[in-house]
Formats: structure tokens, sequence, C-alpha cells
């Protein structure tokens, strides 16, 4: 963690052979198919989103099922899963209570880089523990899951697009879909146009979301093939350009940066009465300031939203319907595929802004 880029010649990942232990209870072990790069990844290379080293990086898959643990139920060797990064325990207030997104459970294994169990099933590196990365560690070849972290999927879904559902699609069109409730005919502006702030763009279109305005700071060409009626370049003029095209301000914004400065710019940008929803992970000493004063005289909703505040096991299932129906484009995000050897040069390419999502495809 912390090494600078070019990360091609740094080389933040390592590719060694590991020992992996045996599934235990309510565990799988999965052959891994394809796994995606995502910006929350790379904020654990770049230390804006710090982790217990040394880990097993990756957390957006899908795979098949090579074996059960004991006492695993509801899967088969031979199927086919994707991987959310929440396990989540069903049993806890949160999880009872409709809010899958933030199982307690799974909040405290994935911070401590351990599975749902509080076990490690990787063998030690240089005689230090090896930590899971959000219950996945998807950047490997083999890996052991609890099983509260799968949902099974249809033969019809590419791995690597299947494992795009497991952080992107959950994260940004739930946060469309849940977090914000867009309703057909609202207006929204998705500021940060990487995997989840296209896929969010995908689920406001879907909602019938109108003017829907997509800001990025490099040009977003695909957000328009995608359905943005309005693209703006960001910068000084921000939030005066987002206000202009959607006559006053959207009446939901969603930013997916992890800026706080983005993020008071959404706040900034969104109407009166209207609501800004954020999916990015700032470092966690980054402060974010906003008039208080508005939240009240403008009648202003500021929420969080994580996993698109999806319950996995619920939600992945009706979004592969949509993308099986043609409604949800989905492989429209995907626009790299990458040998294993390649990955330190694929997070160099999302950190410039190069590529949408990139997946490491496992022969």
């Amino acid at each position: 963690m912390g090494l600078p880029a070019p990360y091609a010649g740094s080389r933040p990942l390592e590719i060694v052979d590991l020992e992996l232990a045996q599934a235990g209870t309510g565990e799988m072990l999965l052959r891994v198919r394809a796994a995606g790069l995502c910006h929350s990844d790379l904020s654990v290379i770049d230390g804006s989103r710090p982790r217990g080293m040394p880990m097993v990086l990756g957390h957006e898959a899908a795979g098949e099922v090579v074996e059960l643990g004991p006492g695993t139920k509801g899967f088969a060797p031979g199927d086919r899963v994707v991987l959310s990064f929440v396990p989540t325990c069903g049993e806890c207030a949160e999880c009872r209570g409709g809010r899958a997104a933030l199982c307690e459970p799974g909040a405290v294994s994935n911070a401590a880089g351990t599975l749902l169990s509080g076990e490690r099933r990787w063998g030690e590196l240089g005689g230090e523990p090896l930590h899971h990365h959000l219950g996945v560690s998807a950047f490997a070849e083999h890996i052991v899951v609890s099983a509260r972290s799968a949902v099974v999927m249809p033969d019809r879904v590419p791995f690597e697009i299947a494992a795009l559902f497991g952080c992107a699609v959950l994260t940004g069109v739930g946060a469309v879909i849940n977090s914000a409730g867009v309703k057909a005919g609202q207006s929204v502006a998705v500021f940060g146009l990487g995997g989840v702030g296209l896929a969010a763009l995908l689920g406001a279109r879907l909602a019938g979301a109108g003017p829907l305005v997509a800001v990025d700071r490099v040009p977003a060409e695909l957000a328009r093939e995608l359905g943005a009626t309005d693209t703006v370049l960001a910068g000084e003029d921000t939030v005066e350009q987002v206000k202009a095209a959607t006559g006053g301000g959207p009446d939901h914004a969603l930013e997916t940066v992890g800026s706080e400065t983005v993020l008071a710019d959404a706040y900034a940008a969104t109407r009166r009465g209207g609501t800004t929803v954020t999916v990015g992970l700032p470092h966690p000493e980054r402060m974010l300031s906003i008039p208080a004063v508005s939240l009240v005289t403008e009648e202003r909703t500021l929420k969080g939203s994580y996993l698109g505040s999806c319950n996995p096991p619920v939600d992945v299932p009706r979004f592969v319907d949509l993308y099986l129906e043609g409604r949800l484009p989905v492989e429209r995000l995907l626009t790299h595929r990458l040998a294993l050897d390649e990955i330190n040069e694929g997070f160099d390419r999302l950190a410039s802004g190069e590529c949408v999502r990139q997946a490491v495809v496992f022969d």
C-alpha cells in the first residue's frame, strides 16, 4: 500500500503462490473466472482507503463453486456465482430490518480482513497473516468465501459481465433505485463516470429520469451513448453548468468519485427540496463542509449509500433479469479484459481514467 504510480514500475501487486485452507462451516471453495478492477481496490493501493497488510486484493468477482464446507446450504459444486463485497449474516438488527448492506458482523469482518466467520483461510506470507479483501480476495485463481457473500447466477451471463453485478451494478444502480428512489420524469446528475457512475446512469435511464446529466473531468462520449441528455466537463463552473442543464438543479445528484470537493459540488448543484446521494469513499480524515441551514430552509436531503442500499440475494437476480431483458446494458461498462500478470498496468489505466471497467479473466 502506498507505492507510487506508475504501478507498472512500482508493482504494488505481486503474483505469488499461496496456501489456501479448506472451506470452513458455511463457506465454500471457488474457482474465480473473472474479477473486476474497481476504484475501491485502487484506494487501497494508493492508501486513501487504508486496510490491513499484506492483503490478497480484489472484491468484484464471479466464479464456479468447487467444494462446499460443512453445513453450507443453497449451493452445489458447478454453480456459477457472483460475489458481493458485504457478506450478509441475515440475523443482525440491520439485516432483520431490511438494511443488509449495513450488516454488522459483515462490517466487522471486512474491517478485520477476515471472512464472516472471523477466520482467515490464506496461509502466511513472509511470516505475516494474509488478509482477505472485503470477504472476497478476487485476484486469485481459487478463493474461500462465506456462502453469505455469494449469489447464484444464470449460465447465460458471461463471467466477466457477471462479476460487475457484485460491485459496480449493485452500487450504482442500487443508489439510484434504492437509495435515491428516482422516479420517472425527475432530473438526475451523476458526478463521476467510472464503472459505478455509469452504472448509476444506466439505473437513472431505467427509471425514466430526465434530464440526465453526466459530469466528469474527462470527455463523456460513452455517457451520451448510455442515455445522458447532457454532459459537463468538470471545472470551476461545474455547479452552474449542471444547474443550467437541469433548469435550476437536479432533483437527485449522485456523487461516485470519493472526493469531498466533488460531493460539495453535487450538493451545491442539487435543487431546493432535492436529494444528494454519495457512494464514494474519501479518505477517512477528509471532511465535508456545507451550509447547514440549507438542510432546513431548502428541505434538502444528503444521504450515503453503501452497496447501493441493496440486499444482494434479492437485488442481484432482479438486476440480472433486467440485463437479460436488454434493459440494463451492463456489458457496455466493460472496456478491457486482462490477464492476471497485466493487473498493475490495469490499475495505471484505471487511475488515469483511460477505462471504465476492466476484468481479469482467468482461462
